[in-house]
């Protein structure tokens, strides 16, 4: 499930903080950087969960609709789409996603005032009102809801995020707000692999496709920290009438992180590493930091490949 793109995202924001932090060695940063690989992949099983969190607000609003209907002496037919899902039946009985919800002490009864707010949501939104309206839904139908649902209502939506903030400190966990909408798409790709006939045997997606992934996260942070004052002097030597305490801090970091990975591992392509790291300037840094870090990248790479310090695989078309 974790890739590359985002491992390269875990370290650089592990050594953000690892060198604020008291206890900077080596040792804690890569706990640091394993915890929060974990925190995503609880993340993943969390946002699953959400299906069940929503059809019991359903199952809840027809009881409340039944009962009001006694009352009144009135006669009731509920609509059944939402609750009787058979995508949603077979996320509740993933043996899997039980398992790893009770082993992690991990729910939404901390949110629950935001899972008010989204169910409504949901209940407002045009997917889910085409949706009831479909006298006899197929399994294909029923997983469709679900996938409109996460891309149409849970993406970008600040109540998730509001509730993600509430768990985050309840449930003692970090980075759920930056991850959120990473996570939804492993949550997209995970819906359309589901097959009615596997039942509560689904599989789900694991941490890691390989152990690759996770070795290059752990030798990237590892040569990144060991090399830490090498890079620093080699971005400080390549600064035009700039002083390197006047670099944003995390342009520092994402400079260090790049350097590291295209001193060290030469089976990827240069243009894929430079590329990795200006994506994640745009997202965690300033507006101009990827102009930036692309100048001091480049003349970096041009001093290496003219000593013939630099072996990098290339890209072939």
């Amino acid at each position: 499930m974790i890739n590359r793109t985002l491992v390269r995202t875990k370290v650089v924001q592990t050594l953000f903080a690892h060198y604020y932090e008291e206890d900077n060695t080596l040792l804690s940063a890569k706990k640091n950087l394993l915890g929060s690989f974990a925190d995503t992949y609880s993340l993943y099983m969390l946002m699953l969960d959400f299906v069940n969190e929503m059809v019991a607000a359903a199952e809840d609003k027809i009881a409340f609709e039944e009962e009001r209907a006694k009352v009144r002496h009135e006669a009731y037919t509920p609509n059944m789409n939402f609750v009787n899902n058979r995508f949603a039946t077979q996320i509740f009985n993933n043996r899997q996603l039980r398992a790893y919800m009770d082993e992690n002490h991990l729910g939404w009864d901390a949110a629950h005032e935001s899972l008010r707010i989204l169910w409504k949501q949901i209940q407002n939104s045009e997917c889910y009102q085409d949706y009831m309206k479909i006298d006899e839904p197929t399994y294909d139908d029923d997983k469709q809801i679900w996938r409109k649902i996460v891309t149409d209502v849970l993406a970008d939506n600040e109540e998730l995020n509001t509730a993600l903030e509430e768990l985050e400190v309840a449930l003692d966990r970090k980075g759920w707000t930056t991850d959120v909408n990473v996570v939804l798409s492993y949550v997209v790709k995970t819906i359309k692999r589901f097959q009615e006939e596997n039942a509560g045997g689904q599989p789900l997606l694991e941490m890691f496709d390989s152990e690759d992934e996770l070795n290059f996260g752990k030798l990237l942070l590892k040569a990144t920290i060991d090399n830490h004052e090498e890079y620093v002097a080699l971005i400080e030597e390549h600064l035009k009438n700039w002083e390197i305490h006047r670099i944003a801090y995390m342009d520092l970091i994402i400079l260090q992180t790049a350097l590291a990975e295209i001193i060290n591992f030469p089976n990827i392509p240069l243009e894929i590493s430079m590329n990795e790291y200006l994506e994640i300037a745009k997202e965690y840094s300033t507006d101009k930091s990827h102009q930036f870090i692309n100048g001091i990248l480049d003349e970096i790479v041009r001093k290496l490949k003219k000593e013939n310090k630099l072996l990098k695989a290339v890209v072939l078309d």
